[in-house]
């Protein structure tokens, strides 16, 4: 499904109470919204940025003044929010990202599973925040998402574990900017990869592991057009399938390749076109299904047996060439 992905940027501007913190992220999601976005991130927190004060006075109840006034944005917007912010639930603080839906209503609650430590003896993590228990992923009207923060990024095994549930798009809502990681989970796990930051740059980063658009020290709104029915394959046995794609529907397939990877991505622009069909008339897969012939045939040879011939998509085509190179 096509759809629009907006973030923000803090971009360092941080001031000494909830309210004018929450005042001017409002100010910024007012700009995204100015683009008809179907989802916002918003930054890790951001209501309590540079705030000294104790973690139980800034916390706040999910049905606090911070998801009122995001709430009433995403309804007049019909517009996905993610809104993080500390919460107070349960008798504990939360370092929690909360996601609103288009009708302005709470669909779910992400707890940043890795707060950091916040004392020499790791007794203490963000000032009193407790850990989440999992990495939760949301089914919204055009995909599965899934969301983590800040810390997050040092633990690969959640980003794997999002993977492994078949997220289209990850939001990393945080205090910095993330670098390199961010393109590297992208990339091994195949997915969207959004960040929304308190310091200068937010980031839409495609599933090549590619930075799309980024925030800086003038612009702290950017967005994006995706489509979250994409694919992303080996070269191998496909070296003429993008360009046969781009023939058959030109302007109605964006492809994009990275050669020094051996991989492309193809992703429609025209709705009414969709992967699997895409796959089906051109003759080829996934880089996971190339992948997973491999540990296929490598199981049985492992054993001393030759491994069964399997049947792909691709046929006999060459493997490092094109089928034809005068076509």
């Amino acid at each position: 499904m096509k759809i629009r992905v907006a973030t923000v940027c803090q971009g360092g501007n941080f001031y000494d109470s909830v309210n004018e913190n929450r005042k001017y992220v409002a100010k910024l999601l007012d700009l995204a919204l100015l683009n008809t976005p179907d989802i916002v991130c918003l930054p890790e927190a951001f209501t309590t940025a540079n705030v000294n004060r104790p973690l139980e006075e800034v916390a706040e109840e999910t049905s606090g003044p911070t998801v009122e006034v995001v709430g009433k944005k995403a309804r007049a917007a019909k517009c996905y929010i993610i809104c993080p912010i500390l919460t107070r639930r349960e008798g504990k603080v939360w370092n929690s990202a909360i996601l609103i839906g288009r009708n302005g209503e709470i669909v779910g609650i992400y707890d940043k599973v890795h707060p950091v430590t916040s004392s020499s003896d790791y007794t203490v993590f963000e000032g009193g925040v407790s850990p989440g228990k999992e990495a939760l992923v949301f089914d919204l009207d055009f995909g599965r998402v899934g969301i983590q923060i800040c810390f997050d990024i040092i633990f690969p095994e959640s980003w794997r574990e999002l993977a492994g549930k078949g997220v289209k798009i990850v939001f990393w809502p945080s205090a910095y900017n993330g670098g390199f990681p961010l393109q590297v989970y992208a990339y091994l796990h195949q997915y969207y990869v959004v960040s929304s930051v308190r310091s200068d740059k937010s980031r839409i980063i495609d599933p090549l592991g590619r930075i799309l658009a980024e925030t800086d020290q003038r612009i702290n709104v950017i967005y994006r057009d995706i489509n979250t029915d994409f694919i992303i394959s080996h070269y191998d046995f496909n070296y003429d399938i993008p360009e046969r794609i781009m023939k058959k529907y030109p302007g109605r397939v964006e492809i994009r390749s990275s050669i020094d990877d051996a991989r492309f991505l193809v992703e429609p622009t025209d709705e009414t076109l969709k992967t699997e069909l895409l796959k089906e008339e051109f003759g080829f897969e996934t880089l996971l299904q190339y992948n997973e012939r491999h540990k296929t045939a490598y199981a049985w040879m492992l054993q001393d047996k030759r491994p069964p011939a399997q049947k792909a998509a691709h046929g006999d085509r060459p493997q490092y060439s094109k089928q034809n190179q005068l076509e």
